[in-house]
C-alpha cells in the first residue's frame, strides 16, 4: 500500500466508519433492561460507541512510534494517560493483563493478595463475558484508521467497547425510569462577598441532550441515549463530538 493510500484512509472522518450493528446494540440493551429500544436509539448508541472507540484508536496511533502501523498495549496506556476523556472502560481493567500490569498486585485491608477477578459463569452474559462480540466491529474500525493491533489489544478494545455500551444502556434505561437526568445535583457558583442566589433550572445541553424527557416509560429513545452519553462521558471535545455525530447518524431516522 502506498503512503498516499494510507494517508487517505487515515483522513476518513469518524462518521465514515460503519458503526456497530444495531442487532448487537439491541442485544446489549436487552441484557440490562426489558424496555423496548427504538431504532433511532440503537443507531445513536452505536454511533456514540464508534466515536469513543475511534478516538481511543487514534490516540493509540499517535502514541505509537513513527511509522509503526501495528498498535501495542502500551500505546493504549499512553493514549489514556495523555487524555483522561478516553478513560471510559475502567470496569474492564481488572480483566485485562494490560491494565493489571499497570495497576500492580492488589491487597485487601489485611494485606492479603487479591486474586484477579474471574469471569462470571452466569447464564446471562455480562459486559466482560460478551466482549468478544465486538471483535468484527473493532477490526473494521482499525482498518478504517489505517492501523492493525496485536491480539491482546484487540481484546482490550473489545472489552472497553462492551463495558462502555453496557454502561450507556444502563444509564439510558435509568433516564427513562426517572424521567430525565437526575443523577447530578444542582451547582451554584457564588462570588465571594455576594449573596447566593437560587440555582437556575438545569439547562438544555448545548447540543440538545435534555435534563427531562417526554414520551412513555416503556421505550428507550434517542434522547435517552444522548442523555446517557452526557453521563458516561466527562465532557469536552469527545462528548461534543459523540453527541454531534449521533444526531447526524439518526437525522434521517428521526425525521421518518
Amino acid at each position: 500500500m502506498t503512503v498516499q493510500a494510507v494517508t487517505r484512509r487515515r483522513a476518513r472522518t469518524v462518521s465514515d466508519v460503519p458503526p456497530f450493528k444495531p442487532s448487537l446494540v439491541k442485544a446489549v440493551f436487552g441484557e440490562v433492561t426489558s424496555m423496548h429500544v427504538s431504532r433511532a436509539a440503537a443507531q445513536a448508541a452505536a454511533s456514540v460507541t464508534r466515536t469513543v472507540l475511534t478516538e481511543i484508536v487514534d490516540g493509540a496511533g499517535r502514541a505509537a512510534a513513527e511509522g509503526r502501523k501495528k498498535l501495542l498495549p502500551r500505546d493504549l496506556l499512553t493514549a489514556i494517560g495523555r487524555n483522561v476523556e478516553l478513560d471510559v472502560g475502567d470496569e474492564w481493567y481488572d480483566h485485562s493483563p494490560t491494565f493489571r500490569r499497570l495497576n500492580g498486585d492488589r491487597y485487601d485491608a489485611r494485606g492479603v493478595l487479591v486474586p484477579p477477578v474471574r469471569r462470571s459463569r452466569s447464564r446471562r452474559p455480562s459486559a466482560v463475558a460478551g466482549a468478544h462480540r465486538f471483535e468484527a466491529g473493532v477490526r473494521k474500525l482499525l482498518r478504517s484508521r489505517g492501523v492493525k493491533a496485536v491480539p491482546v489489544l484487540v481484546r482490550d478494545l473489545d472489552g472497553i467497547a462492551s463495558v462502555f455500551l453496557t454502561g450507556l444502556a444502563r444509564d439510558a434505561a435509568m433516564v427513562v425510569r426517572e424521567g430525565g437526568v437526575k443523577r447530578f445535583g444542582a451547582v451554584t457558583l457564588v462570588t465571594p462577598g455576594e449573596p447566593a442566589t437560587d440555582p437556575a433550572p438545569f439547562p438544555k445541553d448545548s447540543l440538545g441532550a435534555r435534563s427531562t424527557r417526554s414520551g412513555d416509560g416503556r421505550t428507550v429513545g434517542m434522547e435517552d441515549v444522548l442523555a446517557a452519553a452526557t453521563m458516561q462521558l466527562f465532557g469536552g471535545a469527545l462528548r461534543k463530538q459523540a453527541l454531534t455525530e449521533a444526531r447526524e447518524a439518526t437525522r434521517h431516522t428521526s425525521a421518518g
